[in-house]
């Protein structure tokens, strides 16, 4: 991936006063030890922070060793104001983690009470408007505080790509795409720019690609990706030209910003003029960590990002497509795994999901454009897809989406894609989530998601949860077990 941010994490005790000192800076000595043990890179500060001098010279040094996550470690009570100004004045995600007492035979000098300093702290984090990352349980022994730190790593990752991404666009939304028009200006709240541009400009960065030296090196490395699966040979010239355009344009157009993503306007007038579809394109850069969503969608190209910086894979956007036939789940027998019909449906796209991701990945034609611009003729400006079956494993599906008067919402669930021929065509895999038909009417209908959902292939549940709640997204939908009705369920 080279295009996510690279973490490094910094910890800092504190230690409130009236508390030896000692116990604070002995305890997160371990913590930064059991940290190493499982593998999580982090840099323990000199200075425990006491008061406010303390938190400046704390800052110091956290700029000093180029840290860009910060885990405030309460060894003891923990000083409030030193504690809450240092995390206003870092820049960068910050998470809290309190110390558990080791021992019923040292409760008098050896007792720290940060159980309790975790509740003057969240206090005082609330008066100063920030939001750390807290664990589920804030309180622990040292190698219980270091899972929790390593818990704290993606959701870090997430939070530092927001703040340096740029989204570029290309070309309105599609006529009848409407969900995918979505107003960006919460996007700003985020930290996140964007730089929206016509498909003019998009046609105009691929004709100035033409003949440069790097198209026949893509070009080639597509033929060795592809292998067998290059059924459309002579096309891969246009596609690598396409590539290059799109990075060269990325790499001219950062400016402040340091990670980036596509959106783009893919039919129906841009078979005509480039002469393929950019499904392919789209799913080469989506496994280098540079997410391109078709048909301009914003909200989808950020969503795959944020799954990509939560896993460190390549994600992929698909339709929330269509139901499975009751007779393929019954030819399926133990594929199926005991999943309610209603738990099932088929996650379709043209062919933009990585090669990587596919079971025995080939070069197609789009057969739903080709039926609207190429009638009775054979595939010629729709050829361009990837297409093959999703290999099974764990996923989450995952969305962020801003309403129409710009609140942002969310949803995250956590799923598998089955081991099930799904007999069609595209990109696609037939995915169980459970609770998918009660999720479906009341999480995606009710609150009017569009029908892309960004896709993780890893369970990412608890990251995603864990950042979506950093960057103050309150409406989180997930699938609620049966027993456990949404809202507006009907109780009867």
């Amino acid at each position: 991936m080279t295009n996510i941010p690279k973490v490094r994490l910094g910890l800092v005790a504190v230690s409130r006063d009236c508390f030896p000192i000692e116990l604070s800076r002995k305890r997160s000595l371990r913590v930064a030890e059991e940290c190493r043990k499982i593998g999580v890179s982090i840099t323990r500060m000199p200075t425990v922070v006491e008061n406010e001098k303390d938190a400046l010279r704390a800052l110091e040094e956290l700029k000093d060793k180029k840290v860009n996550a910060l885990v405030l470690y309460l060894g003891n009570f923990g000083p409030e104001t030193p504690t809450t100004i240092l995390a206003q004045k870092f820049d960068g995600p910050v998470m809290v983690v309190a110390a558990a007492e080791e021992s019923g035979r040292d409760l008098v000098d050896g007792r720290g009470d940060a159980y309790c300093g975790m509740l003057n702290n969240s206090y005082s984090m609330g008066l100063r408007r920030l939001r750390p990352h807290v664990p589920e349980y804030p309180v622990g022994l040292p190698e219980e505080a270091a899972k929790m730190i390593a818990d704290f790593l993606p959701v870090a990752r997430i939070l530092l790509g927001l703040a340096r991404l740029k989204i570029f666009s290309f070309g309105p939304r599609p006529q009848d795409f409407l969900a995918c028009n979505a107003p960006i200006k919460p996007l700003y709240d985020l930290g996140v720019e964007i730089m929206e541009n016509s498909e003019l400009d998009l046609y105009d960065i691929f004709r100035k690609a033409e003949g440069d030296p790097k198209v026949k090196a893509v070009a080639a490395d597509m033929a060795r990706e592809l292998g067998a699966g290059n059924a459309y040979p002579g096309i891969l010239n246009k596609l690598a030209q396409f590539e290059v355009a799109l990075l060269k344009f990325m790499e001219a157009n950062l400016g402040a910003s340091e990670f980036g993503v596509f959106a783009d306007k893919c039919w129906p007038a841009f078979e005509s003029f480039f002469g393929f579809v950019p499904c392919y394109v789209n799913s080469r850069l989506a496994a280098r960590g540079i997410p391109v969503a078709c048909e301009v969608d914003i909200y989808g190209a950020l969503s795959e990002y944020i799954a990509t910086c939560a896993t460190e894979l390549p994600a992929t956007v698909l339709d929330i497509n269509n139901t499975v036939p009751y007779d393929l789940i019954a030819g399926a027998k133990k594929g199926i795994k005991g999943y309610k019909p209603t738990d099932l449906f088929m996650g379709f796209h043209c062919g933009n999901t990585p090669a990587g991701c596919l079971m025995n990945p080939a070069m197609g034609y789009q057969l739903i454009m080709h039926r609207l611009q190429e009638p009775g003729r054979e595939p010629d400006i729709t050829r361009g897809t990837i297409e093959g079956r999703i290999k099974a494993g764990g996923v989450t599906i995952f969305r962020l989406q801003s309403t129409a008067d710009t609140v942002l919402r969310s949803y995250v669930a956590e799923g598998e894609i089955l081991d099930v021929d799904p007999k069609s065509f595209g990109g696609i895999g037939i995915i169980a989530v459970k609770e998918m038909g009660r999720f479906y009417r009341h999480v995606l209908v009710e609150k009017r998601f569009p029908h892309h959902t960004a896709v993780a292939f890893a369970p990412a549940g608890k990251t995603l949860w864990a950042a979506l709640r950093m960057l103050g997204v309150e409406d989180i939908g997930f699938n609620r077990p049966a027993g456990m009705l949404y809202p507006t369920e009907n109780p009867f």
